[in-house]
């Protein structure tokens, strides 16, 4: 299905068209390592960890630049937050080693975090003043809304293409769209589309911000815009639908129910006493766990620990699950609902726990809780939760959840 997600939708290169055509002449193009750099400048932070604290000090005056409403902000248009960036895999060798898996291919972790510091710069672009050279706006990633693939394989020795743009608006928040594409034959064609959401708040991070309101130009750009609106509509649904608000469905209770029937043992006939189906694995046992200490040489551009890399380690740890469940090589067909709850700071203990949550013929649908643990307060915290859908190589066993949780 994501393979037809990706031939129906002719968006990038139509997008691409729309967003090319305007006066501007040709789209800013950026090489990845700029990005982080440009990140950086617009911030005002130190690459420096012992000149970054004062950096973040100097980030209060900005405070007086902040619009007190919105329909202050000059309107914008997608064109105008449109950047594409290049990964040279193909023509600078030199930095393949970083993107190299065991496999031959290139690590998916490493685009989660390539795509997450494309879609903040992507933002900023939308959100820039002429006359502020930095940007009053800590612009943070609050959820990966979906990432579909339609190539198996990524190859680590052909140039990669980034593309995005703002796609849709609120008052505090922006809907960013991306793709992906890698060249082949003097090509590039499509890898992965992808929808995260950003929050912008004030210089210290505190509270929402308003951003620049987003116009639509055309017919495709105002039906992408009302996509965006759904999206936003379809995840108020999702989280007021929430097991630890509603009770289950009568639909989900039969489920539940069928899945207990069928691993009740008819000799004992007792609540306690279950047997597991034939080619079946509980799902107690199929959990794996990490441990990670938040160095600061993986903080983001606001002294927290940088969002890709939460995604890049928990989706290491979701892979190495599925790869070990499946007993073959799992490749990523899908990212959901990533939800950035809490910020993680540097020197915390990031305590990763994922197991299969799901699975239907070749599919795999891993679950990863990310909490942290404060050592001094003995006090643990989701800060996220993830959910990836793989595809094994070979048919794998049923997995049968043991209890009601």
């Amino acid at each position: 299905s994501a393979c037809r997600l990706c031939i129906m939708r002719k968006l990038p290169s139509v997008l691409a068209r729309t967003l090319t055509s305007g006066t501007t002449g040709s789209p800013v193009r950026l090489d990845m390592s700029e990005v982080r750099n440009k990140l950086r400048d617009i911030v005002g932070a130190s690459a420096n960890w012992s000149d970054h604290v004062q950096a973040m000090q100097e980030r209060k005056a900005l405070h007086t630049l902040l619009a007190k409403r919105q329909e202050d902000l000059p309107p914008r248009r997608m064109k105008d937050s449109y950047l594409e960036v290049i990964l040279p895999l193909g023509s600078q060798p030199e930095i393949r080693e970083k993107y190299l898996n065991v496999h031959n291919s290139v690590r998916f972790g490493r685009i989660l975090e390539d795509l997450d510091s494309l879609g903040v710069l992507i933002c900023y672009t939308h959100t820039k003043q002429e006359m502020q050279p930095k940007s009053p706006l800590s612009i943070v990633t609050a959820l990966v809304d979906k990432i579909n693939l339609c190539k198996k394989i990524i190859y680590p020795d052909c140039d990669i293409k980034f593309t995005g743009n703002v796609s849709w608006v609120g008052k505090t928040s922006m809907e960013v769209t991306m793709h992906m594409l890698q060249l082949h034959d003097g090509d590039y064609s499509p890898v992965l589309d992808a929808t995260f959401v950003m929050v912008a708040r004030d210089p210290e991070n505190k509270r929402p911000a308003f951003v620049n309101p987003l116009v639509p130009e055309s017919p495709e750009e105002e039906e992408i815009f009302k996509q965006g609106e759904l999206n936003k509509l379809r995840r108020i649904d999702f989280s007021t639908a929430s097991l630890l608000k509603m009770a289950p469905t009568a639909e989900e209770r039969n489920i539940v129910h069928d899945i207990f029937l069928n691993t009740l043992d008819t000799k004992t006939v007792s609540f306690r006493s279950r047997k597991l189906p034939p080619n079946s694995v509980w799902m107690e046992d199929t959990k794996l766990k990490g441990l990670q200490i938040c160095h600061p040489q993986e903080r983001n551009i606001f002294n927290r620990i940088f969002g890709g890399f939460l995604m890049r380690k928990a989706f290491e740890l979701g892979w190495a699950t599925a790869c070990s469940y499946g007993g073959s090589r799992p490749f990523i067909v899908s990212v959901d609902d990533i939800m950035f709850q809490k910020p993680v700071e540097i020197g915390s203990l990031l305590l990763l726990s994922a197991q299969v949550s799901y699975t239907e013929k070749n599919y795999i649908q891993i679950r990863v809780h990310s909490e942290v643990y404060d050592a001094n307060t003995r006090e643990h915290h989701t800060t996220n939760i993830f959910h990836f859908t793989f595809i094994s190589e070979n048919e794998v066993p049923r997995v049968v959840p043991n209890t009601y949780g």
